[in-house]
């Protein structure tokens, strides 16, 4: 697989990438045509799990190869570290702020974003998508980063990425698709909102492989804002998400998966990357 990919320019491999993690997101979102509802339980664990994958890839996958480029390309390192990773926080606060949004097992009244009248199913839609960003611009700029032959930046790393994001797009979009059917809609419907949650994913991966190819200077506050993004949505929405009820065992499911998903991300960049 490695060497298939390896014959394309970056962008195509982030696009191959992205599109990758994107199938994963429709494949989980299909769950809605065999189950209607959703446990508690399972819904906590799929949460905290996303959360675990993306707090390790933000370190392994993104600041850690971004520190050592830093210092490769003659900059400091934790200065390009630090401006990228609040960067990457201040832009999804922003985006948070102005994108009308639902979390899962939240009122209509606690809709987030600027005002509208727009539909539950449709907010709820929104605040996965909101998740996605950064993910796939994580990818897309890993991909890119590779094009400039540095130690730090490998094809196999960021396949490992890719891979890791895919694997806990799987449960988001069940975590999506289910809640919506739960909302009256059809199956199909529900499938339909719940992998459309992903399309941002090679979009915004494509964008983030050309603008590093384009701007070499800036790989390293690339990868950090990507990170920033990522811990932003970790620490504002998943965990959050995972702990809405006021029960010991849910929030104990919830930890245990942030240490699976964890623990399978590290493994992953560190066996591949």
């Amino acid at each position: 697989m490695i060497e298939w990919i390896g014959q394309y320019n970056p962008i195509t491999q982030a696009l191959i990438g992205t599109l990758f993690t994107w199938f994963l997101t429709a494949l989980g979102a299909s769950l809605v045509f065999f189950f209607k509802e959703i446990n508690n339980y399972v819904l906590n664990g799929m949460l905290g799990f996303a959360a675990g994958v993306m707090i390790a890839a933000s370190f392994w996958s993104l600041l850690a190869p971004g520190i050592e480029m830093a210092e490769d390309l003659g900059q400091i390192p934790w200065i390009s570290a630090s401006l990228g990773f609040l960067s990457g926080g201040a832009f999804l606060f922003g985006v948070d702020k102005l994108l009308p949004h639902l979390h899962i097992g939240m009122d209509t009244s606690k809709a987030e974003g600027i005002k509208t009248r727009w539909q539950r199913s449709i907010l709820l839609v929104l605040a996965i998508t909101l998740h996605n960003i950064p993910e796939g611009l994580a990818v897309g700029v890993a991909f890119g980063a590779v094009a400039y032959g540095l130690p730090s930046a490998t094809l196999t790393g960021a396949i490992a990425l890719a891979i890791g994001i895919g694997i806990q797009n799987f449960p988001e979009g069940a975590a999506v698709s289910i809640p919506l059917r739960r909302e009256k809609l059809s199956r199909r419907k529900a499938f339909f909102y719940g992998q459309a949650s992903g399309i941002v994913e090679p979009l915004s991966g494509v964008l983030g492989a050309f603008a590093v190819l384009t701007m070499r200077p800036m790989l390293p506050y690339a990868l950090s804002f990507a990170a920033g993004a990522m811990i932003y949505v970790v620490v504002e929405e998943l965990i959050p998400e995972g702990n809405l009820e006021r029960d010991s065992m849910l929030s104990d499911i919830t930890t245990i998966g942030v240490l699976l998903g964890f623990s399978v991300m590290m493994i992953l960049d560190v066996a591949l990357g």
